[in-house]
């Protein structure tokens, strides 16, 4: 008695066919990409209203897990929060959690920190970022060490 598998085999996949779908489509994916970041652009950078200053909490869809909490007073988490809500926010996100002059006075260094395609995207729509894409990027601030002095080390 022949034994025939349950389930059937799935086909092997072709890396090679693939890379020729791709290739003869002409970058369609790459495209319908870049459209997903055009699509949720705000129609002006004057439209980032967002805060200046304090603690920032952004909704649980732009930031899911790891800090959820960024103090807009310290460069890091004002980076952190930027460059994620720059890949995940939504257009109601973007305006309402980034400042057109923090943004602004940010893009040398985070042109650098968000994906190319985002980064293409926000520098099509907007000249302003445009222009600041020779600008050398800030240096990155210290990081501060921890100590074991304090309540914590007793």
């Amino acid at each position: 008695m022949a034994v025939t598998p349950q389930y059937p085999v799935p086909a092997p996949f072709h890396a090679g066919a693939a890379a020729v779908a791709s290739a003869v489509s002409g970058g369609t994916d790459l495209e319908l990409y870049r459209e997903k970041f055009r699509r949720r652009l705000p129609d002006s950078l004057d439209e980032l209203q967002g805060p200046t200053a304090g603690v920032v909490e952004p909704p649980g869809t732009v930031v899911w897990s790891g800090l959820r909490a960024f103090d807009l007073a310290n460069e890091r988490q004002r980076m952190s929060l930027y460059r994620t809500v720059l890949a995940e926010g939504m257009r109601k996100d973007l305006c309402d959690l980034l400042s057109r002059d923090i943004l602004l006075g940010s893009w040398p260094t985070l042109r650098i920190l968000v994906s190319t395609t985002v980064r293409g995207v926000w520098e099509e729509r907007f000249s302003e970022l445009r222009a600041m894409a020779d600008v050398p990027p800030a240096q990155p601030p210290a990081r501060q060490r921890r100590t074991n002095e304090g309540p914590a080390a007793a």
